[in-house]
């Protein structure tokens, strides 16, 4: 299966992975170049146990690649996962308006029904 996700911070660089791991196409997008330029030089931001070896394999497999490219990578996607960030808010809600963002581009670039 071809999988997006945008946002590669924890959640999504974990989940992106897992998800090659496991035999899909993953594209990671992220709208900060450096870390996108970071990964690609095989630079793994996040400490988690096996990510790093998990991450060079499924690169080198090309099931996981790394992108600023939304609009490519959602639209050769079959499933789209949004893992930005929700900061706080002082009144202790969420800050959705990352969230609300990348929905608004993935369903603008989305080509799958």
């Amino acid at each position: 299966m071809n999988v997006c996700v945008v946002g590669s911070g924890y959640v999504g660089l974990v989940t992106g992975t897992c998800l090659a791991e496991a035999g899909n196409t993953v594209h990671c997008v992220d709208k900060e170049q450096e870390k996108i330029d970071a990964l690609l030089r095989g630079e793994v931001p996040i400490y988690e146990p096996g990510l790093g070896e998990m991450i060079q394999r499924n690169v080198a497999s090309r099931r996981l690649t790394f992108s600023t490219d939304i609009a490519g990578a959602v639209g050769a996607a079959e499933i789209v996962f949004l893992t930005v960030g929700t900061p706080g808010r002082r009144d202790g809600g969420a800050d959705l308006r990352a969230v609300d963002a990348v929905a608004a581009s993935v369903a603008e670039h989305v080509t799958h029904p």
